[in-house]
């Protein structure tokens, strides 16, 4: 494992009845040869883990010791056009970290452990002719110069995936072989058995950062700010693509501040191969009723910060979840106000996209 028994000590599996028709199924099993292995009919259909708002004080040891294993029924490709020209069908879903804003656990469960899929071969495959079908990129646009790109981790990290089954190297194996695309995947996490996988730069890895200070509060369990900015040049020489995530941008008394100390850390904390192709991604906070519900139960802190009605606005989400967001208006100023004091600080960063 290239990740601390403190984030993952897998001692629950759940599976689906076919996972053991899978090698890399029992590949899994076989690494956590002492955990306890539940049969499930389906890795969405698990009562003890959903709807689990009442288990928060229990939300680290389920995150830490359980893992849920399933096979991915759909493999169709869906548009971006933000983070990337397609999102990938997922490998995973859910997280051994516990970040306060997660939008992730909205969709199963707040505790929310991490699920594999295995049938990985599959999804590779419907990658491969997915980007068969593509043929080369028409014309340079704000995702890529030159490459299709395909997002791989939309509902969980990569990095910690990682640290559990060979899932992500495969994954970074393929795209070493397609000629006309790439993968790309956030992380919070810095796992460096990554950096033996050879990507030969048809991977892009995007670390997500926030003022250190606010991180240690909502950025529950995932690895310290300066552990990310100091992996950024080892990835970099590893033959990955850098990018960093500004998100989320929380709003509060004092953030440009923060802000203007993470950008002068991390220009001084990288070299200039790395500062020759790091781009950004901004993204402004967006915050969810029930999840601000939840957290009152186990981290109310963290609202003081990610729930401010007297600067959000309500939103609905295209999933009818009731949302905060930043309000209209007032969100383009912080945002150019944002963007401002980065090309002040790291004037050779260029934003991919922002909102």
């Amino acid at each position: 494992m290239g990740l601390s028994r403190d984030l993952i000590d897998i001692r629950t599996i759940y599976h689906e009845p076919a996972v053991a028709g899978f090698s890399r199924g029992r590949a899994i099993l076989d690494r956590f040869p002492d955990a306890e292995r539940i049969p499930v009919p389906s890795h969405w259909n698990i009562p003890a883990l959903h709807g689990n708002a009442g288990s928060v004080e229990d939300w680290v040891r389920i995150k830490r010791s359980t893992l849920v294993l399933g096979v991915k029924k759909g493999l169709t490709m869906r548009p971006n056009g933000r983070s990337a020209h397609f999102i990938a069908p997922s490998t995973s879903n859910g997280c051994a970290m516990a970040c306060a804003y997660c939008y992730v656990p909205r969709r199963k469960g707040f505790a929310n452990p991490i699920s594999l899929f295995v049938n990985v071969e599959a999804v590779c495959a419907a990658i491969r002719r997915h980007a068969d079908r593509q043929g080369p990129l028409p014309e340079p646009d704000s995702v890529d110069p030159a490459l299709w790109v395909y997002d791989l981790g939309e509902n969980g990290d990569l990095s910690v995936d990682a640290a559990i089954s060979d899932t992500v190297r495969d994954l970074v194996g393929l795209f070493r072989t397609l000629p006309n695309a790439k993968a790309s995947f956030a992380t919070k996490a810095v796992n460096r058995e990554l950096l033996t996988y050879d990507p030969q730069g048809k991977t892009r890895i995007r670390f997500s950062m926030m003022p250190e200070r606010i991180a240690r509060i909502v950025d529950v369990r995932t690895s310290p700010i300066p552990e990310r900015i100091a992996a950024i040049d080892d990835f970099v020489a590893a033959g990955y693509e850098v990018h960093l995530n500004f998100s989320p941008v929380i709003l509060y008394e004092g953030w440009e501040a923060d802000w203007a100390e993470l950008f002068a850390a991390i220009d001084a904390g990288i070299g200039n191969a790395a500062r020759a192709q790091v781009k950004a991604e901004i993204i402004m906070l967006t915050h969810n009723a029930d999840l601000h519900a939840v957290n009152l139960g186990w981290h109310p802190k963290a609202e003081d910060l990610l729930w401010r009605p007297d600067i959000q606005e309500a939103k609905i989400s295209q999933g009818g979840g009731a949302n905060l967001r930043y309000r209209t208006g007032w969100k383009g100023r912080w945002l150019a106000r944002f963007t401002a004091l980065l090309a002040e600080r790291m004037p050779y960063c260029t934003v991919r996209y922002a909102f």
